[in-house]
Order: C-alpha cells, then structure tokens, then sequence
C-alpha cells in the first residue's frame, strides 16, 4: 500500500457481537472510515439486511464504496457529516434501524496520507481537515489565534499540560505551515519543559496531544458527537443498539455521560426533594466497563490501543434505572 498500513477495524468482533447483526436487519454506519466494519455488518445481515454508510470524509466513501461494491443495492453510501445523522438517514429511507456505528477514530488511510495533514510522521500541510471543502485548517488556528486561546484549545481538546509553554513556543515560530514544523516546535518546547525523559518512558511523541487538540478543534468533533448521539438513540427501533468506538478520554467520557443519563428515569440533581424533570429513560447500558482490545490485537494493530467500546440498547417502553459502574 506505498508504504501505508494497511487499515484493519478496530475491535471489529465485538462491535458485530455488541450489534447482535441479524440476517436482514437494517443497520447504519455513520463513520465509514475505509469500510472495514460495514462490510461486517453487511455479511452478517445478509441475504436481506440493508446499511447506511456515512461519512463527512468524501475520499473516504470512494475508497470504501469500491470495497463495498459486491454488496450491490444493500449498501448506501453518503457523503454526510453525522451531526446531521437523523435528517439523512430519514431522507434516505433509514428513519428506522435495529443498530447504528460510530467508529469515531481516523483511518490508517487518513494518517498515512500526508497531503490530509493529520499525522507528524511524515511531512504534510497543516490541515488536519475530514472535509477538504469546507472550514478552518490547522494551520489557520495555529498561526492565527492569540496565544492565549491556543493555549486553553491544547489544554481543553489535548489535555496538554504544556499547554502554555507549547503555544507561546508555536507563537514565535510563526508562521508555520507543515506537520514537521509544528511537530519539531512543540517537540523542542516540551523538552524544554523537562519533559523528554517521561515521553520517552510512555513512548508517546510529545506532538501527539497537540495534533489531537488542533484535529478534534478543526473538524467540531465533540460538538459534532454530541449532536450526533441523541439523534442515533432516536433512530433506533426497540431493542436497537447504538455502539461507539472512541479512541481518547474526551469522547469516552461524553459517550460514557449520555448512556449514564439515558439509562435513567429521573435526572435531577441529588438535591431535589422531588423530581421535577420528566425524564424517562431511553436506554439500556449493555457494556457497564468500555471494552478494550486483547493483547493479541493490539500487537497485530497498534493504533488500537486507546480504542474502547460502549454499547447501549434502545428500551422499548417503560421505566429503567440501570446505571454503568
């Protein structure tokens, strides 16, 4: 693959286990990614199941498209971001599903391409961008915001906790333009910082939470996830599961709060003498702990290490209070 690695599903097993895929079940995936997963789901619900596969990512859906191809008229794909999930997969004719997907990593084919800017092992443009179309690069926030800001964006989305130093460092490198500019910058202010004999303990390059930081700011993920998950849940027929894969602390523990709170009855503060919320609850929390990979594939993938799964189930009517551990 030019050098690439080669992209492999991360915990693709236990998220086909964890959707229960049923022969002609109607399932959606809303991170498509290069496919892995979907062609799963497909095999499994075959001969009749149909899925929706989405991704804001376009080069994304024409390389998994030709993957998927064999599956013919079961298999839709759009180019679409899914914090618009639940209008697009009703215009689609998917308003209801018994499982819906979000792999909410980059593909290895996302990091291994240096033009798209997400990785700094190897030289590229700082762009970092899932839609190439649209919205602020990298490098429009590294070179332009006050070091103020960049510094609270590392802090917040990389929890950097060079944060400061890292971006008055970035603000006198200005202006910077490549992964390996940034990369080296960052690199030689966290040494700076003392930092190099605990870097080398963790084998985590000290550019690592700044990438992640200036990729989940570019392309809104949070905001995105958290638009995206109550609309997935509404898409669900009864006993439907909604999985998600995610791969840092800030989208597990976003992940991990809506299942909390949509597995229970009543979310008012402790404090209240009585409830006053109205809230029923939605779901039903399937993985109480976040499933993590086996040592075995790890070693085959390393880039799934920081994977974990979540699972929840659409109730179908009436009280629960099952709560996650």
């Amino acid at each position: 693959m030019n050098g690439t690695m080669e992209h492999i599903p991360v915990l693709y097993n236990e998220v086909l286990a964890g959707l229960q895929v049923q022969p002609g079940g109607r399932y959606i995936d809303a991170t498509l990614g290069a496919g892995g997963h979907a062609a799963g789901i497909l095999e499994g619900s075959a001969p009749g199941g149909q899925l929706l596969a989405l991704d804001a990512d376009a080069d994304a859906i024409q390389y998994a498209r030709r993957k998927l191809d064999r599956f013919g008229n079961r298999v839709t794909c759009k180019v679409a971001n899914f914090r618009r999930l639940g209008k697009t997969a009703t215009v689609l004719g998917f308003e209801r599903v018994n499982g819906v997907l979000m792999d909410l990593g980059i593909s290895s084919r996302q990091l291994d391409t240096a033009e798209r800017g997400f990785s700094f092992s190897q030289d590229g443009p700082l762009d970092m961008r899932l839609d190439p179309s649209r919205g602020r690069t990298a490098a429009d926030l590294v070179n332009r915001l006050p070091a103020g800001e960049l510094a609270d964006l590392l802090w917040q989305y990389g929890e950097e906790r060079a944060s400061r130093r890292i971006a008055r460092a970035i603000v006198a490198a200005r202006p910077l333009s490549s992964t390996a500019e940034l990369a080296e910058v960052v690199s030689r202010a966290a040494r700076q910082g003392g930092r190099k004999a605990r870097q080398r303990h963790t084998q985590i390059h000290p550019a690592t939470r700044t990438f992640q930081a200036l990729r989940i700011a570019v392309n809104e993920e949070l905001e995105n996830l958290a638009l995206a998950l109550p609309q997935a849940r509404d898409l669900l027929e009864a006993k439907g599961r909604l999985a998600v894969i995610s791969f840092h602390s800030l989208e597990d523990r976003l992940v991990k709060d809506f299942f909390r709170r949509e597995a229970q009855d009543c979310i008012c503060p402790p404090e209240a003498p009585i409830c006053t919320c109205d809230h029923q609850a939605t779901l039903r929390i399937v993985t109480r702990k976040p499933i993590r990979p086996s040592e075995q594939e790890i070693d085959a993938n390393p880039r799934s290490r920081s994977a974990r799964l979540r699972i929840a189930e659409r109730l179908p009517a009436g009280p629960n209070t099952e709560q996650e551990e």
